[in-house]
């Protein structure tokens, strides 16, 4: 049965306010099914995120945009404007963090949401447990120097035509800035510092996906693909990310001399 026109279609826990003065992590779920919201907020609230619920995509991706949320959980199929719809206006201005749910057994779902610019993905139904770690391991993609503030050293790498700010979190190619949502920016990172050796795709999944490696996951391969687009080839024409069939990929301009990689104080 349809809800009631006026019911609110945001619901809060907690005060939004102290979640964002005491650092909490803010989060946004997006999803229709309310039992299933309260599952998912009621796991999240246990891990000290302060978490908001909303059932439909409009007002979903306002909230999305507001600047309120670090993670925006976000499901494909939502009445009106579908998940998928969402996540691509999310990406046209916003780097908020999102990790997509869809319907098991749903590839295509999947990997439209990467290449729109999806974090990371989990299948319904899940397990809490492993909605928590993934949720974790996007929030700490995008603030790594959190719990080291004092000693960190932001670290900025340069090779041949790329420019890469560990800081900011910044990319440039050839001087012209390149918009990564955090997943994509710490493959490529780590792309980089192994550049001209061969990173297996279970060692990329674990160093930046952080999680456990499935011969079914192609994520990392979904997000290399969006590296690729995202970036081109070197200046002289030779393919920027390779691919060695059967072990994983690698980052094609060799290692240029140790003090090319800059490490600055900000």
């Amino acid at each position: 049965m349809q809800e009631p026109a006026s019911e609110p279609a945001c619901e809060e826990y907690g005060d939004q306010n102290q979640a964002q003065e005491t650092g909490v992590g803010r989060v946004l779920v997006i999803d229709d099914d309310r039992e299933l919201c309260e599952l998912v907020r009621e796991y999240l609230v246990q891990e000290c995120l302060h978490v908001d619920l909303i059932h439909e995509g409009k007002h979903g991706l306002e909230q999305a945009l507001s600047g309120k949320y670090d993670v925006v959980i976000l499901d494909v199929m939502l009445p009106g404007m579908n998940g998928l719809q969402v996540l691509q206006a999310i990406r046209r201005t916003s780097r908020v963090g999102v990790l997509m749910l869809t319907a098991r057994g749903e590839d295509v779902d999947r990997i439209l949401g990467l290449e729109h610019g999806a974090d990371d993905y989990l299948a319904k139904p899940f397990n809490p447990r492993e909605l928590v770690a993934r949720l974790h391991a996007v929030l700490r993609r995008l603030r790594p120097a959190e719990a080291t503030d004092a000693v960190w050293i932001p670290e900025r790498l340069e090779l041949g035509d790329l420019y890469l700010d560990q800081g900011s979190r910044t990319c440039r190619l050839d001087g012209s800035p390149i918009d990564l949502t955090s997943t994509e920016f710490d493959l490529l990172v780590t792309l980089v510092k192994s550049s001209g050796r061969v990173l297996s795709r279970k060692d990329l999944v674990r160093t930046v996906l952080d999680r456990e490696f499935s011969p079914f996951d192609r994520s990392i391969d979904v997000h290399i693909s969006n590296l690729r687009k995202k970036l081109g080839a070197l200046p002289d024409g030779i393919e920027r990310i390779r691919s060695v069939r059967n072990v994983g990929y690698l980052y094609s301009h060799l290692p240029a001399p140790l003090d090319s990689f800059r490490n600055l104080a900000s």
